[in-house]
């Protein structure tokens, strides 16, 4: 199987039905999304797709850039692109394989296929029967198509994996973000275009690409093992070429030889050729040093600039508003960088496409602890800003409605506590749901907030504008009352006490009202009756 020209990626048409194609098929107007089986796929999918493009057709300057919004290639004018490409895409078979080792690794141990699925449990892990919640057997049987989107994901996500087995090279589980049109149903090819990057950015160029270049595709070239003391313990970037980011390869893996047909465990098609097993050692690239994903946010201590940022990663809670700020908008003096492509758009590609609709974030990416995943978030956000000129005070409105935000969510859990318990501080168990739920009420009302904040900060105003300051009082009020009332008479009979409840509900609406935060949006909230 080769991934550049066998119709293995499958492709959502704007009337919802599924066809399979080559990665060619993007430039098809018709074509709007990517629909594999599972959502890690997808991401990992169009992350090939982006790294593909930025390989064979990044655009010159912007210039480029834009000729091909306004005029996509045809189908058949990008298979041309792609076909001296080829030779590096090939999935199974003796010698250079797509992501896979140099070295058949014949004394590697072999392992089933479904490991290359992030959450499935190790050789520990079903030796010992920990398992509990995975439900073991799920991909033990793959179609060429879904090993290849999975090998992908597994080398992008970088799990760490035991001793001398290596993270990626964002480090494990990194976020990726990328900008999307305001509209779901443009064309994938105009979707994807937004996340290629000219050649000539100036914090990501590089020589002119190779089909041989094994500083591009590690697999076309024996490994840089990584054995301690050796001359290749560490990959640094002055040792590969810039676009070895999209195709770095942590791992070393070599796919087992297909059986024959059968039905894939993970998309349900019938497939002639049966994926069961891969090989698997440690010591592969080890890399280390500033390199800088162009689709991952990073942050570096703003205390100590010369240190290597590092990746962000998912986390416990999921990603929301909170964390808006750092994935959108760069700011030195907290230390926020966000991802490249992102921070292309709203410097260069914005003012190319004047006229066009607010787009949106994309966020994505596992929440991993160790090698273990605790959850996979996949969330949408608005992308506003406003002139290098007025960014800070964009920040500080912004930071005005998040401060409010936190203290209200946590008085509203302390509140829940006080309700619940005789002794709140005293009392066991991760209480983080209640804040959830906080955030989750009043994230919508935040995002309607910022281009109203952003207007206001570009017609000159230098506070919070009092339709900005009102609405969020009201919706944080609205939202902390709400979410204790849900919670706080669901204690069973015997260990309510009502006095308890309403007390810690007295408490509660005291701080809404007379608390430094509150005050202060009330404050700005009459601003515009006082003038």
């Amino acid at each position: 199987m080769n991934l550049i020209d066998e119709p293995w990626l499958p492709f959502r048409r704007r009337d919802g039905e599924r066809v399979y194609a080559p990665p060619s098929a993007v430039t098809d107007p018709d074509l709007v999304d990517l629909a594999f089986p599972r959502a890690d796929f997808t991401g990992a999918g169009w992350q090939l797709l982006i790294a593909l493009l930025q390989t064979v057709l990044a655009p010159a300057n912007r210039k480029d850039w834009f000729r091909l919004w306004q005029e996509p290639p045809s189908r058949q004018a990008l298979e041309t692109d792609l076909a001296p490409w080829r030779d590096a895409f090939g999935l199974l078979g003796e010698g250079p394989c797509f992501l896979q080792d140099l070295d058949p690794l014949e004394e590697a141990r072999d392992a089933p296929i479904a490991s290359l699925l992030i959450e499935s449990p190790g050789v520990q892990g079903l030796k010992l029967n920990t398992d509990h919640f995975v439900k073991r057997g799920i991909g033990e049987a793959m179609c060429p198509a879904c090993a290849a989107v999975a090998l992908y994901n597994f080398q992008a996500t970088g799990p760490a994996g035991g001793t001398g087995y290596r993270v990626g090279i964002r480090g494990g589980g990194p976020l990726t973000t990328l900008v999307l049109p305001h509209d779901p149903e443009v064309p994938l090819w105009h979707k994807l275009l937004l996340n290629i990057l000219p050649r000539d950015h100036r914090r990501f160029r590089y020589p002119d690409p190779r089909p041989t270049d094994g500083r591009i595709f590690p697999w076309l070239v024996p490994t840089r093992t990584s054995e301690k003391g050796s001359s290749t313990q560490v990959t640094t970037p002055e040792e590969v070429h810039p676009l070895h980011l999209y195709w770095a390869m942590p791992n070393r893996i070599r796919l087992g030889s297909p059986e024959g047909p059968g039905t894939c465990q993970v998309c349900g098609r019938e497939t002639s050729q049966l994926l069961r097993s891969l090989r698997m050692t440690n010591l592969g690239y080890n890399y280390d040093g500033p390199f800088r994903h162009p689709l991952t946010p990073y942050r570096f201590d703003p205390k100590k600039p010369d240190e290597t940022p590092y990746s962000l990663k998912g986390q416990q809670g999921g990603l929301g508003y909170r964390h808006w700020e750092s994935l959108a908008l760069e700011d030195p003096e907290r230390g926020h960088l966000p991802a490249l492509v992102v921070q292309d758009y709203l410097e260069t590609k914005r003012r190319l496409l004047q006229g066009g609709r607010q787009p949106r974030l994309w966020v994505f990416g596992y929440d991993l602890k160790q090698n273990k995943p605790r959850g996979w978030y996949s969330t949408e956000m608005p992308l506003v800003t406003v002139p290098e000129d007025r960014r800070d005070l964009f920040l500080h409105g912004i930071r005005q409605l998040d401060q409010a935000a936190v203290k209200a969510a946590k008085r509203t859990q302390d509140a829940v506590k006080e309700a619940w318990f005789s002794r709140p501080r005293d009392a066991k168990g991760d209480f983080g749901f209640i804040q959830h739920r906080f955030w989750e009420a009043t994230t919508g009302d935040f995002y309607a907030c910022l281009p109203q904040l952003a207007e206001a900060v570009e017609a000159g105003r230098t506070g919070l504008p009092p339709a900005v300051a009102r609405r969020w009082l009201e919706v944080v009020s609205r939202a902390a009352n709400e979410v204790f009332e849900s919670l706080a008479l669901t204690a069973d009979e015997q260990g309510m006490d009502l006095r308890r409840v309403i007390a810690a509900r007295n408490g509660l609406r005291s701080w809404l009202s007379g608390g430094r935060e509150m005050k202060r949006l009330r404050q700005q909230a009459e601003q515009e009756a006082a003038a």
